[in-house]
């Protein structure tokens, strides 16, 4: 049976639970359980802290496993990112009190306060930068205002807890960072069954549907046959858009994926091309969407 790891708390526990349930996957009903096993997929489901995620996966004792990427980069752990799940975003900064003009040089032999040690001595060592570095688990913001340390390292999403304790980021970010699907590094002694290899496509196929899925809607119209060319270039699709014939011979019905992004500039123009009865709609999971397992 496949065994998965999922946060049990924090931004990412929900985002991943939804996305599990989107590809098909039961899910825990009561956020007490430590594990849930779906019979009908042959899965079992291990709810972790998302940071000791990657050092399980990375033993073996998991086959696959859902955290940050730069909660596994900290980990030093065997893994590897398999698919990136587009939520759960942000940004690894330094940031110091607001009430000096901070350079990043200014950091060279400055007490620094994180929950990523790794990344932090890896990232100051390219910049031949020296600092003491202390570790924390939590609430690393006030660790200045408490004289602990002169500046910090730590996740940013929009700066409002930073501005709460008088801090302003310093430089360019030390990371970016979203939740990621994560194995453990292939070795000759740790060689998946061909049971498991099986498993672990399908779930990675179900995972890169739901997350194609979320990037495109489905975009359907009618449109007058002698402008079809002009409208293929502006809606190509993954492939090919779909045509099918209408009752109006002039006329045919076209389908094509356009990027939710894009959406409403592609509506505007296939209205002014002379295309009718243009609508959208979601699109819940998908498969082949690049060439892969269907």
């Amino acid at each position: 049976m496949l065994r998965v790891a999922l946060p049990n708390k924090g931004t990412l526990a929900e985002p991943a639970a939804t996305m599990m349930r989107e590809a098909g996957y039961r899910q825990r009903s009561d956020s007490r359980d430590l594990s849930m096993v779906d019979e009908e997929n042959g899965i079992e489901f291990f709810y972790l802290r998302p940071k000791d995620i990657a050092t399980y996966v990375g033993s073996g004792d998991l086959h696959l496993g859902v955290t940050g990427h730069d909660l596994m980069e900290e980990s030093g752990s065997q893994v590897h990112d398999v698919l990136k799940l587009g939520f759960g975003a942000s940004k690894f900064r330094f940031a110091a009190p607001e009430s000096q003009d901070w350079k990043l040089e200014d950091l060279d032999g400055k007490t620094i306060a994180t929950s990523y040690p790794r990344l932090v001595r890896s990232h100051l060592s390219g910049k031949r930068i020296g600092a003491k570095i202390i570790k924390l688990d939590g609430a690393v913001e006030i660790s200045v205002q408490l004289g602990l340390a002169d500046a910090i390292a730590d996740v940013v999403s929009s700066g409002r807890t930073l501005r709460q304790h008088g801090l302003k980021v310093i430089g360019d970010p030390i990371a970016e960072s979203q939740a990621t699907l994560i194995e453990r590094e292939p070795r000759p002694d740790r060689v998946d069954s061909d049971e498991i290899k099986h498993a672990k496509l399908i779930f990675i196929e179900r995972l890169r549907g739901v997350v194609y899925a979320r990037q495109y809607l489905m975009l359907d119209y009618d449109c007058p046959k002698s402008v079809l060319e002009e409208a293929k270039k502006i809606t190509p699709g993954l492939q090919a858009p779909t045509i099918a014939p209408l009752a109006d011979n002039d006329w045919v019905a076209v389908r094509s994926m356009v990027r939710k992004q894009c959406a409403n500039s592609v509506m505007d123009q296939l209205a002014v091309l002379g295309a009718r009865a243009i609508l959208t709609s979601e699109i819940r999971s998908c498969r082949a969407v690049d060439g892969r397992f269907a």
